[in-house]
């Protein structure tokens, strides 16, 4: 009986011990929450500048540049925008985000095609339908009624 007092006693002074050497940190405030301001003011051009300089300190960050990307969109600077996309793209692979905003862009640039090919990710990605896949789905239908 000792023994298992013993035991007892050590695995949990061994878990407070563990428990120490963990950090409390509290969470980081949105660092994109000026940018999202501005874009909730539909103030494009503000927000594309704020999120240039954003990406350029912060260039692993994928919600920064899908924000970027977005911008640019609503300012008519496709090339730009799918660059920042991509960008995105590639540093998370599965933001269901830039996917999804991606695929708008080729909807709007009448490119059908590749905008499936974002549809069909989501699609993957969205275990259960979310809300970027319903919202791009939307707009490819719509876009195939206007083809037809």
């Amino acid at each position: 009986m000792k023994h298992h007092a013993l035991l007892a006693t050590l695995l949990l002074c061994s878990q407070l011990a563990w428990a120490a050497d963990i950090p409390t940190v509290a969470p980081a405030a949105d660092e994109l929450k000026p940018a999202r301001a501005l874009i909730a003011k539909k103030d494009w051009a503000s927000a594309a500048e704020a999120l240039a300089t954003y990406t350029r300190v912060n260039p692993t960050n994928a919600d920064g540049f899908n924000l970027l990307g977005y911008s640019y969109r609503h300012l008519k600077r496709y090339d730009e925008s799918l660059t920042a996309y991509n960008k995105a793209l590639a540093l998370n692979p599965k933001h269901r985000g830039a996917h999804e905003y991606i695929g708008e862009a080729y909807l709007q640039l009448g490119q059908l095609d590749k905008a499936k090919v974002h549809l069909d990710a989501l699609d993957k990605l969205c275990f259960l339908p979310c809300e970027e896949y319903t919202d791009l789905k939307k707009a490819y239908e719509a876009a195939l009624r206007k083809t037809n």
